[in-house]
């Protein structure tokens, strides 16, 4: 089985006829991948750590915390207090967390019956949005009370929705028929 890293060297030749590229250097690439979290209660500093902890074990990488932009008087938020999480991911540990993603996660997802389309935006990024991070086999299971949801964004740089489609698909994201 080919790991992604693989599959970006090898994208021009299958890539070459569908979207009519002549130069090598016209293969869409993936630049980095953004995981987030929203803690919501940021109150709960117990919360917090656990969220921290989990996202570490997921993406092999420290999460920085993430501040509100605006104070909001009816959820007692100040501007700069921690409302959430981020990890951004380059080089090996995107190319490990992308093929843990598609060949383990997705997988493992209730109910799953692949990727809407839509969830690709006109600069040809995925953003998708995952209910459980349990999904993932590094996170204990012995901990069910506290599931948290997390935003996978995967940067690419394909020029638009249909090259990124073809490009993805090639990846192996599972898009719906």
């Amino acid at each position: 089985m080919q790991t992604t890293k693989e599959k970006q060297k090898n994208a021009f030749k299958t890539l070459e006829k569908s979207l009519g590229l002549v130069n090598v250097m016209q293969v869409p690439r993936l630049v980095k991948i953004v995981v987030g979290v929203g803690t919501g209660s940021f109150k709960d500093k117990k919360k917090n750590e656990i969220v921290v902890d989990r996202i570490a074990k997921i993406t092999g990488q420290k999460a920085a915390p993430r501040g509100a932009k605006k104070s909001i008087a009816s959820f007692k938020s100040r501007q700069g207090d921690v409302v959430g999480y981020q990890v951004t991911l380059r080089g090996a540990r995107m190319q490990d967390f992308l093929d843990r993603l598609i060949n383990i996660a997705l997988p493992r997802t209730k109910d799953f019956k692949g990727l809407s389309t839509d969830s690709i935006d006109e600069m040809g990024n995925l953003t998708l949005g995952i209910k459980e991070h349990t999904i993932f086999p590094e996170t204990a299971d012995e901990d069910i009370k506290d599931v948290f949801g997390l935003a996978v964004t995967v940067v690419t740089t394909a020029k638009s929705k249909k090259v990124a489609r073809e490009f993805l698909t090639y990846l192996g994201f599972p898009f719906k028929k």
